[in-house]
């Protein structure tokens, strides 16, 4: 089981459509669990172009950044950048 959850600051760009990461199988049976926190550049669309692990499980961190590249958000004036963090547990 994954759950995702947007580490950004009050105000930031809400979230319009999430995709769950998909847990590896290889990870499922090695019972690695833990977070992966991944920086989103969202165009202005709501479109992300861009995603990057910061920190985590560099096991995990493939299907975290996946997931988030599929994420869509509301329309904004600007590119923004948000932080997420995926946790993965079992």
């Amino acid at each position: 089981m994954a759950l995702a959850i947007p580490a950004c600051a009050a105000g930031a760009r809400p979230v319009k459509s999430r995709v769950p990461p998909v847990y590896a199988e290889i990870a499922k049976r090695l019972r690695t669990e833990g977070s992966v926190t991944v920086e989103a550049t969202v165009d202005f669309f709501g479109k992300v172009s861009d995603v990057k692990t910061l920190s985590g499980n560099h096991a995990l961190a493939p299907s975290a950044e996946d997931a988030v590249r599929k994420w869509r958000f509301l329309s904004a004036p600007d590119q923004s950048t948000v932080l997420v963090e995926i946790n993965f547990a079992q």
